[in-house]
């Protein structure tokens, strides 16, 4: 695997690694960026700290994490000596081979719950499972016929269904509130691009802006604009920072009627333009 990880998707099937070091990793830390490729990655020693979808998150030894397709990662702080098992599949492979259809049924649980803790034991299954196809990788040089880099695929989804749904079933019920911000958060994030009115999100969910914009506030401390506003600042400069379109394609994605407006948007939000911003 290139001693790198792929900012937007991966060129090849399939890749598996555990050669990410610190300062790999640290390249990541200057901005965001949107990952297209299904990605799972298993800390085995060392301390990250990075968004996903702009939700903060510590992972430690014996942390899975798995960044989905459209993912918007970025990672603020690397401590100690890292290990970790990368293994990602690139979109179009994905795509071609319906490899999310398998968890479909969890796949918001998974986009709300991206970092699951495993206990020690588990762990160390979860390891050795690793550690035998990076062996199968590097001795076959990455040559793999794709009926096994599905199966390899559909173990790592069989095992991930398991395991949230054990979380699943530890987890207290949700008060009512917390489940219309959690409502609303998978609104925003299906719909951000397109649409940044409140009152879009709140016909959605069939109830009225006020009593919307009141539970939101009280379950996360931040406002429903506030929040919006955040998924598409985040997306924005994701695409400044990792791809070659023009501010005006930027904008026309994130349905700005013109780039003056998308400029002040992103100017009143960031404390500079998005030219600025994009040569900095």
């Amino acid at each position: 695997m290139d001693n790198e990880l792929p900012k937007i998707d991966i060129p090849v099937d399939w890749i598996i690694g555990t050669d990410i070091s610190r300062d790999i990793l640290n390249l990541y830390t200057n901005f965001p960026c949107r990952i297209k490729a299904l990605i799972f990655v298993f800390c085995m020693q060392g301390n990250i700290e990075g968004s996903i979808n702009l939700t903060r998150y510590q992972i430690k030894p014996y942390d899975f994490v798995t960044i989905l397709p459209g993912t918007i990662l970025q990672i603020h702080k690397v401590e100690g000596d890292i290990q970790i098992f990368v293994m990602g599949f690139s979109s179009q492979f994905v795509g071609e081979n319906n490899g999310l259809k398998p968890i479909s049924n969890i796949f918001y649980m998974i986009k709300e719950n991206p970092v699951l803790s495993i206990q020690e034991k588990p762990a160390y299954l979860m390891k050795d499972y690793f550690s035998l196809i990076l062996k199968l990788f590097n001795q076959f040089e990455g040559k793999i016929g794709k009926p096994l880099i599905s199966h390899f695929l559909s173990g790592i989804l069989l095992g991930l269904k398991t395991l949230y749904k054990d979380k699943a079933s530890t987890q207290k019920s949700l008060s009512k509130s917390e489940l219309i911000h959690k409502d609303f958060m998978q609104l925003v994030m299906q719909n951000y691009s397109q649409e940044r009115n409140v009152s879009f999100y709140a016909e959605k969910l069939g109830i009225t802006q006020a009593h919307l914009c009141t539970t939101v506030k009280q379950v996360s401390g931040k406002t429903c604009t506030e929040i919006i506003s955040s998924m598409v600042i985040m997306d924005a400069k994701a695409q400044l920072k990792s791809t070659n379109l023009s501010i005006h394609d930027i904008a026309y994605s994130l349905n700005f009627t013109n780039m003056s407006f998308f400029g002040k948007y992103f100017k009143r939000h960031v404390g500079v333009g998005p030219l600025e911003y994009r040569n900095s």
